[in-house]
């Protein structure tokens, strides 16, 4: 078995043995930090890989925190028809997941999200570690297996869909193969 199984191992009970205690003091440390952290290395370096990271410039990894639960509003002070308070029931047809990749795009507006991946959570927050890479690099755009993030052009629309993905990778004539890699058609 390679190292990236046994870390599949362990990420499948984070929480038991030495890991666990680890990851109790890591989260005491995440919620000091803000929102949107940009980090050295990967927590889940076998995840990251599998969603396209190389430990190259113009890949980078943010970590993000989403408050969990539902995303009631508060109770309106002022009258109305119950229908309308808006306290029940609101959804943002979104995942928390989807609400981190967000985040990040945001707040590197420059960056194209790869994908992203769950690192941990308390009573409060979640944490995902989202994959961004730089469209403009030249590290990118050199890289034969990676050069279809460069013919994406960063918009308003943050992240990258499967169909996107697979429209893009039919342009330059690669193949997508579930583990997350390219590979050559020819």
């Amino acid at each position: 078995m390679g190292y990236q199984k046994y870390l599949a191992e362990i990420w499948k009970r984070p929480l038991k043995g030495d890991h666990g205690k680890l990851m109790k003091e890591r989260f005491i440390f995440w919620r000091r930090e803000p929102t949107v952290v940009r980090i050295e290395k990967p927590t889940r370096i076998n995840r990251a890989r599998a969603l396209g990271y190389k430990a190259k410039q113009g890949y980078v990894v943010a970590r993000v925190r989403v408050r969990k639960g539902g995303l009631n509003r508060p109770r309106p002070s002022s009258g109305r028809r119950p229908k309308r308070m808006g306290v029940e029931g609101y959804s943002p047809h979104k995942s928390l997941q989807w609400i981190a990749e967000e985040k990040a795009a945001r707040k590197f507006p420059n960056l194209v999200v790869l994908g992203s991946y769950w690192v941990g959570e308390d009573g409060v927050y979640k944490w995902y570690e989202v994959v961004m890479a730089d469209p403009n690099h030249p590290a990118v755009k050199n890289d034969p297996e990676r050069r279809w993030i460069s013919g994406f052009s960063v918009k308003k629309d943050y992240r990258i869909t499967r169909e996107k993905l697979l429209k893009i990778l039919q342009k330059a004539n690669l193949e997508w193969s579930p583990g997350g890699e390219e590979k050559d058609s020819k």
